[in-house]
């Protein structure tokens, strides 16, 4: 696959919260990319040549033609993409250890945790055609749960790992469509604040954007 003019990374994404990281990780970064869009609700995700960069089928995925060789480098899964972007320009990721650790942490956060769980909130609330009472129940109480640690963590401070950083923006794109997922913000103040001051951002409204 030939690189972009200008040596852009390739985003291979979709509209989604996972798909939205990388363009703005991109934007706030400056580095030149081009979205190459992957219709997740076509099965475009399938097609052999996607699958060649993202084995798992799941959207984002990158094409760096300036890989840490000189030569292309693929990178699939969005936490892994953030963390080489911020290795890349030394943006929004630390190289102090002890403040990477905590970048690190709330990544994985919500790599691991808020992303999935507010994914099977968002599924059985709106797009399950048999709404199941347990799953709603399970899955919206695990986001109030996941909401509320995140309120705690930015009640003393203004990001949640210090400096802003690739996790606020690893967290922002779930934590924007809230209301889909069940959660009301008038009683998480902090969460409130945080994801206006964040979504005022001009890097952040054009990573939303290009998609």
């Amino acid at each position: 696959m030939a690189p972009a003019p200008g040596h852009a990374i390739d985003v291979h994404t979709w509209s989604t919260p996972n798909g939205w990281k990388i363009p703005i990780m991109l934007e706030e970064c400056g580095l030149p990319y081009r979205v190459v869009p992957v219709n997740i609700g076509k099965g475009e995700q399938m097609a052999p040549d996607f699958l060649s960069l993202s084995p798992n089928n799941k959207i984002p995925a990158i094409l760096d033609p300036d890989g840490p060789d000189g030569s292309p480098i693929t990178v699939f899964e969005s936490g892994a993409i953030l963390q080489y972007l911020g290795r890349k320009t030394g943006c929004l990721y630390p190289q102090d250890e002890r403040a990477r650790v905590a970048v690190d942490e709330w990544l994985f956060w919500q790599v691991a945790g808020f992303g999935p769980m507010l994914g099977q909130t968002h599924h059985f609330r709106i797009y399950a055609e048999e709404k199941i009472p347990y799953a709603i129940d399970r899955f919206t109480n695990e986001a109030v749960r996941l909401y509320g640690v995140l309120d705690k963590r930015l009640s003393a401070q203004d990001h949640v790992a210090g400096a802003y950083s690739i996790a606020d923006i690893a967290i922002l794109t779930w934590a924007k469509y809230h209301e889909k997922q069940g959660i009301d913000l008038d009683g998480l103040t902090h969460v409130r604040r945080w994801l206006d001051r964040l979504l005022e951002r001009p890097a952040v409204q054009r990573g939303f954007a290009s998609i």
